[in-house]
């Protein structure tokens, strides 16, 4: 992203060309202190594509919880005891951690590991992490999915099965649903913004894409244009403050 900024000035508004943008790129303003452009001035939001819960993974050898109350029962009897993956420093992965420690006041070890696979697959074969949070909703202890919450406060249930309880009942803050939108370079026309915004939303209400979208356990989004920006401040703002709180760097 940041090389094709340098390349083309964010890319060429020529009605062809568009970004396919994540919550990293909200991550990334506050992670580097002289990233040499902008998400918030120069592209113009299009459109929410999806949006991903994430799920609190344990290893049960290792871990004496059998849901998200029991796991912060835990956690506070033993502060430092059990260690987190993550896949990488820096992302979403990592700073969730980092806002579940924030918000429930616990102690966790963050583990950066290179990539998202390498993690996942390390907290299968009992290797070092203990937690781990991959891409679906609530907790999961050998192979029971419970308790989840989406971020900003808003309650979810999103296809999750029935041993799930309700967020407030496991007493969980509202923590990350990662999420993927489109973008234009600065200066495109807004025809053709306005004409893609119009697929876009063709597509997500076609009962194809909703089919895929709820095999995938992910989220129809309703959210363009200007309130897409300002809900992407807003996460650039709520990352920024985790960052500094938590005191996150890059090696």
């Amino acid at each position: 992203m940041a090389r094709w900024a340098r390349a083309g000035g964010q890319g060429r508004p020529d009605g062809y060309t568009f970004f396919m943008g994540a919550v990293h790129h909200a991550i990334a303003p506050s992670m580097y202190p002289k990233l040499d452009y902008s998400i918030e001035t120069d592209f113009v939001p299009v459109g929410l594509v999806s949006s991903v819960p994430q799920v609190i993974v344990v290893n049960p050898q290792k871990v004496a919880a059998n849901d998200l109350p029991g796991l912060l029962a835990y956690l506070r009897a033993n502060p430092g005891k059990l260690n987190y993956g993550s896949a990488g420093n820096g992302t979403s992965h990592h700073l969730a951690g980092e806002l579940f420690k924030l918000q429930t006041k616990t102690f966790i070890t963050h583990i950066p590991y290179r990539g998202a696979g390498p993690a996942l697959q390390d907290l299968i074969a009992g290797g070092r992490p203990d937690v781990r949070r991959p891409g679906l909703l609530g907790l999961a202890h050998q192979g029971r999915p419970h308790q989840g919450h989406r971020g900003g406060g808003r309650q979810a249930r999103a296809r999750l099965p029935p041993t799930c309880p309700p967020p407030r009942k496991a007493a969980c803050p509202p923590t990350v649903w990662p999420r993927y939108g489109l973008w234009a370079p600065k200066g495109t026309p807004k025809e053709v913004i306005d004409a893609m915004q119009a697929e876009m939303k063709k597509a997500l209400a076609s009962e194809e894409l909703k089919t895929t979208w709820n095999g995938l356990g992910t989220d129809t989004p309703n959210l363009y244009g200007a309130d897409f920006g300002k809900f992407v401040s807003s996460e650039v703002k709520r990352w920024a403050e985790v960052v500094k709180a938590s005191g996150a760097k890059l090696d």
